[in-house]
């Protein structure tokens, strides 16, 4: 039952953070739907995650190169995520409130996914790991 509770949280928490995007997009004064693109780097960024827990074992202590370069590249894409509304704001394609949601949405959006990773990443009996 702790799982299903874990999982209505982690989905109610990413709603909110794609209601934040979409404000950031839809709303009249801002009207520019630019800041979409960032629902690629929120497709992108649990994938190397997978991809390595897949390919390393956990028999070992010591760090795994395979898991370091996972991370590394989801800390590429996550900053990049919160680096693409400020470009499009310098450079006034978007205005610094639409920026300001997408942000917020962005925060939210993360660590929902960073919460799923916590909650099912353990390798216990109801996990998503097979995915």
């Amino acid at each position: 039952m702790a799982g299903i509770k874990a999982l209505v949280g982690l989905s109610f928490s990413g709603a909110i953070g794609l209601t934040f995007l979409l404000l950031g997009c839809a709303l009249e004064q801002y009207g520019v739907y630019w800041p979409l693109f960032v629902l690629i780097f929120y497709v992108l960024s649990p994938i190397p995650t997978f991809i390595s827990r897949r390919l390393s074992d956990d028999t070992d202590s010591s760090s795994n190169a395979c898991r370091e370069l996972a991370y590394f590249l989801t800390t590429g894409i996550v900053v990049s995520a919160f680096g693409l509304p400020i470009v499009l704001a310098r450079t006034t394609t978007i205005t610094w409130g639409a920026c300001g949601l997408v942000m917020t949405g962005n925060a939210v959006i993360f660590l929902t996914i960073f919460g799923f990773f916590v909650v099912f990443g353990g390798g216990d009996d109801f996990s998503w790991e097979q995915w």
